[in-house]
Order: C-alpha cells, then sequence, then structure tokens
C-alpha cells in the first residue's frame, strides 16, 4: 500500500513563505499523478494543486495561483508544495494525495485514493 507522509508545516506570518514535503513509501510515486489539498475549520477540503505523473502539466486553485508551485521528485519519491506571499486564508491542514496510476492530475478530492495524515500551516495577520 501507498503511504504518504506531509511535513514542513508551521506557523508563518503574513507574507512569508513555507515550502511542505510529502514523501511516499511503498510504491514508487513515479506512476502517480498527485496533489496537494488543504481544509480550513468548518470549511470543505479543497484542491490547492496537482502535478501529472510526469511532471510536465501543473493545475492550481484560482485562490494559490501565482503564489504557490507544486513540484515533484520522482527518484527521491516526493513532492513539495512551495508557497509564497502566504495569507491568513491559507491556514489549514495540507494533504498530499494521490491518484490511480497513470491519472491525469485534478483538484477533485474524489478522484485519488492515498492521503497523507495532513501538516497544519498557520497563518497569522
Amino acid at each position: 500500500q501507498l503511504r504518504l507522509v506531509e511535513s514542513g508545516g508551521g506557523l508563518v506570518q503574513a507574507g512569508g513563505s513555507l515550502r511542505l514535503s510529502c514523501v511516499a513509501s511503498g510504491y514508487s510515486l513515479d506512476v502517480y499523478s498527485l496533489g496537494w489539498f488543504r481544509q480550513a475549520p468548518g470549511k470543505e477540503r479543497e484542491g490547492v494543486a496537482s502535478i501529472s505523473y510526469h511532471g510536465l502539466d501543473t493545475w492550481y486553485g484560482d485562490s494559490v495561483k501565482g503564489r504557490f508551485t507544486i513540484e515533484r521528485d520522482n527518484a527521491k519519491n516526493m513532492v513539495y508544495l512551495q508557497m509564497n506571499d502566504l495569507q491568513p486564508a491559507d491556514t489549514g491542514v495540507y494533504y498530499c494525495a494521490s491518484k490511480p496510476a497513470y491519472g491525469l492530475g485534478s483538484l477533485n478530492e474524489y478522484e485519488y485514493h492515498y492521503w497523507g495524515q495532513g501538516t497544519q500551516v498557520t497563518v497569522s495577520s
């Protein structure tokens, strides 16, 4: 079974940056499109960014375009989310997830089958 573990969350002031990491074990990531999602208190989980299994295509939620960048390193079995110019509205638990093999990237959480436990990101004003 594919296991995903996120790290890199924390407390940051508005305008600051964080880099989230997600490492996979159990299977090689190179056949899986991956995504980052977040869930703020009292809100539904939303798609933040996604990257295709080959790394050639990326997708971003409207609220993070131009600020967040998703990258992957298949050799290290890792995916990253670089978050710049963080705002209080970016606060939430961030999850990485994988889709079934060779599927296209997507911001639709229902298309993902393996999930990490999440890492908390808190942005203070």
